[in-house]
């Protein structure tokens, strides 16, 4: 019973074994897969567990650019197998090409070895394989083998694949010594497939503080509930005296110690918030016991962020138990999935891998598409970006994702201590980052200076500029302009004229340029419009609109849109009259005299810009419409109005804003951004500084 060929790419990823991280090595493909193919699905042919979701199932779902459902993306239960092997291999491969039906390519994720494996588990999976016409991609693990004991069981488990006519693409080791991973590499020349070596990371499976309240059935007793995400990357039983145990405090640790042992408990409380000692994961009060009064009085009065909870279970029990637990790359595990991504990024050749499941680049763009070609740019010349609001979460958190991605060297500004403490807290490895505290550090007063002169034509004077230097924004911006950074990210706390003021006092706009505006870069589904402008131009003049048509069409260029030029506006060609209208087939006029080498349409509305069955009623000699990819709004209050319909009511991503005009790169988020907003921000920042290193200002 095999199925026919099919147009899909696939891969399979299977194991002889079980622990051998399966999901980091599927959300790694996932993930490469999603930034070249449009329409990327996964598929798991048994089900982990018959008693609860397949956690790692629903990791990769969240992932995907198809809308599976959790039961679409399910093929058999092991207890059908087991069962009736061949009616279970019918059932899947029907259900597989359900999936595939909808999909360019799928990741398929073989069994786990758990519930009721058996010895000829690998077996099966590769007769799966060949069903789907999938080939294979084999995940061994490395710890606690040499590279020769890996070998002995790639070529076992290699002829176990042939011996189901299986094909097999390529092999991931995972979890392997660090020191040994060229040494594996090497030694699995033999095979003669592709090989990739990963190192075992602890943090994937560190238990979270949550998963450790689960296992033990505890509660929280006091702390922040946000911090129930942090990793504990060793467990601790206190049962030394208090300074012995601050002695040996690490970094993610978690202490066990009965709430009566008061000293353990208030030297630990107090050693977490304490400069000079490590940053803790949690404390776990054991034995069903709870803090004398007096010593609860003075813990509340603390007020602790350390998450703090009890447990009823003994200390053998809870330190068992607690080291026991096994951490997950699942839902919600953030850090954890940017540690994934980033170990596969960093040992695995995205092209190489997918040269071999020959994957085929289509001619779409999704959105997820789109934001991975971002920070792949992003990352191929690293630029240097300050975030100037290093007291918010998720700046520290987006921080420590781009820099764990090695998507920018990043500056923060903010208190230094107390940025590194809250980036500690929530579990954020912030060491590869600057933090500059403006009011004391050594390049305040020479921007106190610069910025002295630059505005000495207002009145400017050397001690107000250094007041005015104290202001992260205006500081950020002389970093920029002074070229220690290369662009800088603002306004997830500051509003928008805090961000962008600085900008047009010092930094200035690029020559030919005397406006300063935006664009949205929408993801649809299948391809990236830019809207311009949205945020920062209320009622542009015929001029201004040319100036932002002109920006628009270079940013685009930038981010690799082709710039075909939609002057909006509510008549199409030469069918309406009016002030309004008149404006905007002025400006498509001045776009023309400055830039004849653009395509611009104008005026024009939208449907005539957009539907190619509009344009070729309306207008039908056009090379514009029905084409259009920058559309340019006729005033704020339209533009802004129209980027946030089309961004609910058809689902769009909207990247931005994305400022325009100036000399270096300042952006401005939303003060309700998301950390992956904040993310793709910086991403289009860094970006946008390469040009201008380039001097590519079109």
């Amino acid at each position: 019973m095999t199925a026919p060929a099919s147009a899909v790419s696939s891969v399979y990823i299977a194991s002889p074994e079980g622990d051998t991280g399966k999901s980091t090595i599927a959300l790694g493909v996932l993930q490469m897969l999603c930034g070249s193919t449009a329409r990327v699905g996964v598929f798991r042919p048994i089900a982990r567990s018959t008693d609860e979701p397949d956690y790692i199932l629903e990791l990769l779902l969240e992932h995907t650019t198809v809308d599976l459902t959790y039961e679409q993306a399910v093929g058999v239960t092991y207890e059908q197998v087991h069962a009736d092997p061949e009616l279970a291999l019918g059932e899947i491969v029907a259900r597989y090409h359900a999936v595939a039906e909808q999909c360019d390519a799928v990741v398929i994720v073989g069994s786990d070895y758990t519930d009721v494996a058996s010895p000829s588990e690998l077996g099966f999976n590769a007769r799966v394989a060949v069903n789907l016409d999938a080939p294979v991609l084999l995940a061994l693990r490395g710890a606690g083998r040499s590279p020769a004991e890996i070998l002995q069981l790639a070529r076992i488990s290699a002829a176990e694949l042939r011996s189901q006519h299986a094909h097999l693409v390529g092999v991931v080791v995972n979890r392997c010594a660090p020191e040994d991973l060229d040494a594996v590499a090497v030694a699995l020349v033999p095979m003669q497939v592709p090989v990739w070596s990963l190192p075992e990371v602890p943090l994937l499976v560190a238990p979270t503080m949550a998963e450790l309240l689960t296992a033990l059935g505890g509660d929280l007793y006091s702390g922040d509930p946000g911090l129930l995400q942090r990793e504990a990357l060793r467990v601790m039983v206190g049962g030394m005296t208090a300074e012995h145990i601050l002695e040996r405090l690490t970094d993610g640790v978690v202490v066990i110690a009965p709430a009566d042992r008061s000293d353990v408990l208030l030297s630990v409380v107090n050693a977490h918030e304490a400069e000079g000692f490590p940053s803790l994961a949690g404390i776990i009060m054991n034995g069903g016991l709870r803090p004398h009064p007096s010593i609860a009085k003075l813990i509340t009065g603390l007020r602790p962020s350390l998450p703090i909870l009890t447990t009823d279970l003994g200390t053998f029990d809870t330190a068992s138990t607690a080291s026991r637990t096994r951490g997950r790359v699942a839902v919600g595990s953030q850090r954890k999935v940017d540690s994934a991504l980033t170990l596969m990024e960093q040992r695995v050749d995205a092209s190489d891998l997918l040269e071999w499941l020959r994957v085929e680049r289509p001619e779409v763009v999704t959105p997820q598409m789109f934001e991975y070609q971002l920070v792949e740019r992003a990352r191929a010349d690293r630029r240097h970006i300050v975030l100037p609001e290093g007291g918010d979460d998720r700046i520290l958190r987006a921080a420590g994702r781009l820099l764990q991605r090695r998507v920018a060297d990043l500056t923060i500004l903010g208190d230094e201590s107390a940025v590194r403490r809250r980036g500690a807290e929530l579990g954020v490895d912030l060491d590869g980052a600057a933090v500059l505290t403006p009011q004391y550090c050594e390049y305040t007063e020479r921007f106190a200076e610069e910025y002295a002169r630059l505005r000495a034509h207002k009145g400017m004077t050397a001690a107000r500029a250094r007041e005015v230097m104290t202001d992260v924004s205006y500081f950020g911006t002389m970093m920029v302009h002074t070229g220690i950074a290369d662009g800088m990210v603002s306004g997830a706390v500051h509003t928008t004229a805090h961000t962008i003021r600085p900008a047009f006092e010092i930094i200035r706009t690029q020559p030919g340029v005397s406006t300063v505006s935006s664009i949205f870069l929408m993801c649809l589904a299948d391809r990236v419009l830019a809207y311009g402008d949205c945020a920062v131009v209320p009622d542009p003049t015929a001029e201004q609109l040319a100036d932002i048509a002109i920006s628009s069409a270079g940013t685009a260029a930038a981010f690799g849109i082709d710039p075909r030029i939609a002057m909006l506006s509510y008549s199409t060609g030469e069918s309406g009259a009016g002030v309004d209208v008149d404006k905007v087939r002025t400006a498509t006029a001045l776009v023309r005299e400055r830039r004849p080498d653009l395509l611009v349409e104008g005026p024009i509305q939208y449907d005539a810009a957009i539907e190619p069955s509009v344009a070729t009623a309306k207008l039908p000699d056009s090379q514009v419409a029905g084409r259009a990819t920058v559309f340019v709004f006729p005033d704020l209050n339209t533009g802004n109005n129209t980027y946030k319909a089309v961004q609910r009511s058809a689902g769009a991503v909207a990247v931005g804003p994305v400022l325009q005009g100036l000399n270096k790169p300042v952006n401005d988020l939303s003060r309700g951004a998301l950390v992956q907003d904040i993310v793709n921000t910086v991403a289009i920042t860094a970006i946008q500084a390469q040009a201008t290193a380039k001097g590519d200002r079109s």
